[in-house]
């Protein structure tokens, strides 16, 4: 079955990261910082209410440890910068921090109870109601972080579509796995990434989120042993 539901989240990233580009241009640095600040505390907020759904604590920990360890020793984030840079390349931009957009967005669309199951109903069901309510949650929040970190952000609809997609056909199979414990687990440790995001942003510290991605992997691994 076509994926509809993905591909109206697809475009409604795109809709709304370009009219943030859009704004970003007629921004004065001053409500451009202001922005960044805002745009900090809101992501701050959205990755705390995800890890709060986080029900065995230790799982995650153990996730996130396990996630930094694999990444600093496989160095993703240089193969991601290396892509990143790459595919910037490709698209002709000269936007600073195109793949940071790229990828804090990438995650903060991917990671979620909404992309899972919005995905997986309608794979198993066709109906693609929870996918349409995130494009339009997607749509406004690509406006926020596209007028902060320009046009990375549009491209962020390509992981988004692989991703929710690929659950959607494979809706059969995953359905199986993807227990409220599972959901719960992911999006806890999502949460927490997101967080990491928020971090950035607000120039708290500087946290190599590419190399903690591994922990989503973890984490199901994990919940599905010890859960």
């Amino acid at each position: 079955m076509l994926p509809t539901g993905s591909l109206v989240n697809a475009a409604a990233i795109i809709a709304g990261a370009l009219v943030g580009c859009w704004l970003q241009s007629r921004f004065p640095d001053r409500i451009r910082t202001i922005v960044f600040q805002g745009l900090g505390l809101s992501t701050l907020l959205i990755g705390g209410q995800m890890a709060l759904k986080t029900q065995n604590t230790l799982i995650v920990i153990f996730a996130i440890l396990l996630g930094g360890i694999t990444g600093e020793l496989l160095r993703i984030d240089s193969w991601l910068e290396r892509a990143g840079n790459r595919f910037k390349g490709l698209v002709r931009s000269d936007n600073k921090t195109f793949t940071e957009g790229l990828v804090h967005t990438s995650l903060l669309f991917c990671i979620g109870a909404m992309a899972i199951i919005g995905s997986l109903e309608e794979g198993i069901s066709g109906d693609p109601t929870v996918i349409y309510t995130k494009s339009i949650m997607d749509g406004f929040a690509a406006i926020a972080f596209a007028a902060t970190y320009g046009s990375g952000v549009i491209y962020s609809f390509i992981p988004v579509l692989i991703y929710q997609g690929a659950m959607t056909l494979g809706a059969g199979f995953l359905k199986p796995y993807a227990s409220d414990l599972m959901i719960a687990q992911i999006s806890g440790c999502g949460g927490l990434l997101i967080m990491a995001i928020a971090i950035n942003l607000l120039e708290v510290a500087k946290i190599r989120l590419t190399n903690l991605l591994p922990a989503i992997i973890y984490v199901a691994i994990l919940t599905a042993w010890f859960g």
